[in-house]
């Protein structure tokens, strides 16, 4: 859990960006969109701009020499590729030194499933191949697909895979109602995670009151979508 003295409403635009991995992420974005939203990210001063793995040697000229970083987001949105892939998806861009972490969605259908012994596996694989790169990697549950005892028990199995973040949700999830990263379900995975892992919140983050808040819950981080980064930051009037 983040540490932080100061209230979220006395922090900065530069200290609240530093909690946004800025989402550019829908795949009909053109490569003109990519740069622009990529140049605003950097600008602002967000952690990382999330992206498709297709497009690491386009940005990358857009965060060198900045303090923001790319966070390549693989097996996205529906995390049911094989270990294999998923693990030769995460080398692929762990290799990049403008790459500050790698996001991967797991199988929450074997989540659903109660094979916790294959995701477990699966996971490890995935942790091992960032890690080997110096890379840390942020799993995606997908908790509006799961109920309460899913998110606890993945939590768990997050630690023993040894991966460093645990995130809510990709924001492409259909047939749920959406929620993402409600304060329950942050409070929720806070808690499990106890300080062994670090906590993402990602999707319906779209007001500054509620951006706010999860800070001031302590959350490590928070995916936002290129609409709602200006709202969230006070950018918006």
């Amino acid at each position: 859990m983040r540490q932080t003295n100061k209230p979220a409403s006395e922090m900065n635009t530069k200290e609240l960006a530093s909690y946004i991995d800025y989402s550019v992420l829908k795949p009909e974005f053109t490569e003109e969109e990519i740069v622009d939203l990529t140049k605003d990210g950097v600008r602002l001063g967000c952690a990382t701009i999330c992206i498709n793995p297709a497009y690491m040697e386009l940005c990358e000229p857009y965060v060198k020499g900045s303090e923001t970083m790319l966070c390549p987001v693989t097996d996205f949105p529906f995390g049911t590729s094989s270990t294999k892939s998923r693990v030769e998806q995460i080398e692929d861009v762990a290799k990049y030194d403008t790459v500050k972490e790698v996001d991967i969605v797991a199988n929450f259908g074997l989540i659903r499933s109660g094979q916790y012994d294959k995701v477990l596996e699966d996971l490890k694989a995935c942790a091992a191949a960032a890690h080997k790169h110096g890379r840390e990697i942020k799993v995606i549950f997908e908790t509006d697909a799961l109920n309460e005892e899913q998110i606890k028990k993945m939590v768990h199995v997050c630690i023993e895979a040894g991966v460093d973040f645990v995130k809510t949700s990709t924001g492409f999830l259909t047939g749920h109602e959406s929620h993402g990263a409600t304060p329950e379900v942050i409070a929720l995975m806070q808690k499990e995670a106890d300080g062994k892992v670090k906590v993402k919140g990602s999707g319906c983050i779209r007001t500054r009151e509620h951006f706010l808040k999860l800070i001031d819950m302590g959350i490590d981080r928070m995916g936002v979508g290129y609409r709602s980064v200006p709202v969230v930051l006070g950018l918006d009037d």
